[in-house]
């Protein structure tokens, strides 16, 4: 004679597709909205979930000023960030992996800053360079000479 099982009952009260990996699966979107709204890169507006502008702009921000207070904790001089338009001249001394990118790290005797690194500079290593900022993108000046090479 069959009888019922414990089984049988759970499939009555919920859908098997809520178990286990099917679960887990099912969670997924409401975990990935929580976290978003919690690290302020979407805002939760009932049931919806709006993204806030610029999330990856915000996510390459935030790495950058850690790995800053990184390298000022690790060398010393202060991080001086560079704005859209802005010129910044100083020794190449190294260059720095994050996830958003490969950074030149400039030193200008005073302080450091973080410009978008290029291939072109890398046989630059220990020399004076300029960057110009633009839009996302770097202008790099190489060498002091009265009209020093401009490459984009």
């Amino acid at each position: 004679m069959r009888t019922q099982t414990a089984l049988d009952g759970d499939r009555r009260r919920r859908n098997l597709g809520d178990l286990g990996f099917g679960g887990e699966v099912k969670n997924t979107p409401q975990q990935r909205a929580d976290l978003l709204a919690e690290e302020r890169l979407a805002e939760r507006r009932g049931q919806r979930v709006i993204l806030a502008r610029n999330p990856l702009g915000t996510l390459r921000n935030r790495e950058l000023a850690q790995a800053a207070k990184d390298i000022a904790a690790d060398t010393g001089p202060e991080h001086r960030p560079v704005a859209d338009g802005q010129r910044m001249a100083g020794v190449y001394r190294r260059s720095v992996m994050l996830a958003s990118g490969r950074y030149a790290m400039l030193d200008d005797g005073i302080g450091f800053s973080l410009v978008p690194w290029r291939p072109v500079i890398e046989q630059r290593l220990g020399q004076q360079l300029a960057a110009t900022a633009r839009g996302g993108g770097v202008s790099w000046e190489i060498g002091r000479s009265r009209r020093p090479a401009i490459i984009t």
